[in-house]
């Protein structure tokens, strides 16, 4: 009987087993605390803030008509097309003044301290002059992306350019290889890690300087649906737009882990 019984309860000790191995794994607690939390959101907001302020249920309710909307795509596009375009010209401007600075001395010793110095200075602090110089339009904007996105890009790619080893520069020399062919072929591809974490800061730097670019020009894109919408108690409609931006980051993010595992195998450390 006691044989009976155990061969009964061996399923059971299987399954509870496996159930205490299932909760206690990445993806079911990531899960679990964000039902968490959006319950708390929702309770809090139902419990203590006017009917218009977000909530996850809000939310959800308006999201499909939101990225419907045409007014939303329109902005949608005039924020990221922006963004890309900043990122592109960030990107090689960085690249080149990174390389530069990271492999000719008189160089690094002429801009090192200004480049330092711009990339600690808060892009808000640079807005009003922007406007100044190229209006209260879309050009502004872009400058304020490129301002912003340039500098990660530049200090990374030097640090990655004088961290080449110096093997790879002794055989180079040991062929005679021309100085352009060194930088293309062997300085540049051992800074792509550099350079990645450095587009890695630069996309959500350019991301924010839009939206803040948006909120103070007050021209077409998601910062100014964010703010329109944020003033006329929308708030549901407002966060909609929040979280195309967060999507739009995580995206990017996973664009890049992707290239890094594809392209770059000897650059990822387990």
């Amino acid at each position: 009987m006691s044989g009976g019984q155990s061969i009964l309860e061996r399923p059971a000790a299987g399954f509870t087993l496996g159930a205490r191995r299932l909760l206690a794994s990445p993806l079911a607690l990531k899960a679990t605390a964000g039902i968490v939390l959006l319950g708390a959101w929702e309770g809090i907001v139902r419990a203590l803030a006017p009917a218009y302020v977000a909530k996850p249920t809000g939310i959800a309710r308006v999201f499909f008509t939101v990225i419907a909307n045409e007014q939303f795509l329109a902005a949608a596009g005039a924020t990221l097309g922006a963004v890309v375009k900043g990122l592109v010209i960030a990107i090689m401007l960085g690249t080149a003044i990174g390389l530069a600075m990271g492999r000719i001395t008189v160089v690094e010793r002429g801009l090192r301290y200004y480049v330092n110095s711009l990339f600690a200075t808060p892009m808000i602090a640079v807005l009003p002059l922007v406007t100044l110089w190229f209006g209260y339009n879309a050009d502004a904007r872009l400058a304020v992306i490129v301002f912003a996105a340039f500098f990660s890009i530049a200090v990374n790619t030097c640090d990655g350019a004088r961290s080449v080893p110096l093997e790879f520069l002794e055989v180079a020399r040991s062929f005679r290889a021309r100085p352009l062919s060194t930088l293309l072929d062997i300085v540049l591809p051992s800074s792509l890690p550099y350079l990645i974490a450095g587009m890695r800061l630069a996309a959500g730097r350019a991301l924010v300087a839009a939206v803040v670019a948006e909120f103070f020009i007050s021209i077409p894109g998601l910062g100014y649906y964010i703010l329109f919408n944020s003033r006329t108690f929308k708030h549901n409609e407002a966060f909609v737009a929040v979280i195309a931006l967060v999507a739009v980051g995580v995206s990017f993010e996973a664009m890049l882990n992707w290239v890094t595992r594809r392209y770059l195998p000897w650059a990822r450390r387990d």
